[in-house]
């Protein structure tokens, strides 16, 4: 830092003008001046209260005008890797019974068809007792010199089959069965990996209780946000891409494949759905990613944040309506890449002029007239 040096002549000059201004002030020693306070006046027009002022009385205070921002080709947005509900399911227990055994754990990778459970039930015994029963009453029926009805003792077979299918049992365990057991094992439904165990040995199941979910990692969801106005940038079908913090440097792909009919009428905002690829299973349930759509260049409304004001609960704008009148108006905002700027999703249009620079005065002003303190 560079040293500076002073005038002893120059300094002692400068103290005799304080003094000799401050002997012939008319504002007492110490006192500051007050500064005018704008005169202010509340109209009402065609149902809507509004706030008159001259605007020049307010230093600093401008009047800015809402324009329309051209949006790239891009869109983006953030959403959470899930599960494609498509490509998982459950192994549910249909009767009342206990756990045997088991085979599988949290997070094994299983294939299509595996033992994965035993299950003990006296309902299985019974359902592999009528089966049995009624193959032997069909085989009698069948045999040469023996009256009776095939077709009624065929009827009996197949509901003790479908019995037997509906307790969980494939068609390959049924045509396996010789003596009624009161063990069955279940099998996988679909190659996947185990995402919830909720089973021990010995412990009791009751119909409905759900013992195993599984699922796969070939394709994942990504459901993320946009906004309302740029609905009509987006399709089915569209291409996108999505990284990832864990693998910052690889591109995944895929489409949009849902589109919410729902939007938010807080938020203005709808999801949608996109299915990725997944190779090697990288990518993982409750992960973040950042998704890019390529699409048509569009327009967003952005302000200045200091044209706004928080206020309660809520984001407001001084709208002018004529010179010297302005709308106290609730506005809707969403975040924006430019730091001191804010996106409107709703409460303002292009060409809207808003108070800026000085809202939070023009804002004490407001409540003062209302006999309020802001």
């Amino acid at each position: 830092m560079s040293r500076r040096t002073f005038n002893p002549v120059a300094i002692a000059a400068l103290g005799a003008a304080l003094i000799i201004g401050g002997c012939h002030s008319d504002t007492p020693s110490g006192a500051a001046v007050p500064e005018a306070t704008p005169a202010v006046h509340l109209v009402r027009q065609q149902g809507v209260e509004l706030i008159q002022f001259n605007a020049s009385d307010i230093p600093g205070l401008s009047i800015i005008q809402v324009q329309n921002i051209e949006l790239p080709g891009l869109l983006e947005t953030s959403g959470q890797i899930t599960y494609d509900d498509r490509s998982t399911s459950t192994i549910i227990s249909r009767v009342q019974g206990r756990i045997e055994q088991t085979r599988v754990s949290l997070w094994d990778n299983v294939q299509r068809g595996e033992k994965i459970i035993a299950l003990y039930s006296p309902d299985f015994m019974t359902a592999e007792s009528e089966y049995l029963q009624a193959h032997e009453t069909s085989k009698l029926i069948a045999a040469p010199g023996v009256g009776g009805s095939s077709d009624f003792s065929g009827a009996l077979a197949l509901a003790a089959k479908r019995k037997l299918q509906f307790l969980g049992m494939t068609d390959a365990d049924i045509q396996a069965i010789k003596a009624p057991d009161p063990v069955v094992w279940m099998r996988a439904p679909i190659s996947g990996t185990v995402v919830d165990n909720k089973v021990q040995r010995g412990g009791a199941v009751n119909p409905g209780d759900v013992l195993f979910s599984l699922g796969t990692l070939n394709d994942v969801w990504i459901t993320g946000d946009i906004y309302e106005d740029d609905l009509a940038r987006v399709r089915v079908g569209q291409d996108l891409s999505a990284i990832t913090t864990a693998f910052p440097d690889e591109v995944f792909h895929g489409v949009i494949d849902r589109i919410s009919p729902n939007i938010d009428p807080t938020t203005h905002t709808l999801q949608i759905r996109c299915v990725v690829k997944n190779p090697g299973g990288k990518l993982k349930p409750q992960m973040l990613a950042k998704v890019t759509v390529v699409t048509r260049p569009g327009e967003a409304l952005v302000i200045p944040q200091d044209a706004l004001v928080f206020d309660i609960d809520n984001y407001y704008a001084f709208v002018e309506v004529s010179p010297g009148t302005f709308e106290h108006r609730k506005v809707t905002i969403a975040s924006w890449s430019k730091v001191g700027y804010a996106r409107i999703v709703s409460g303002l249009k292009a060409g809207d002029r808003v108070v800026g620079g000085e809202t939070l005065q023009v804002n004490a002003l407001w409540h003062e007239a209302h006999g309020e303190s802001s």
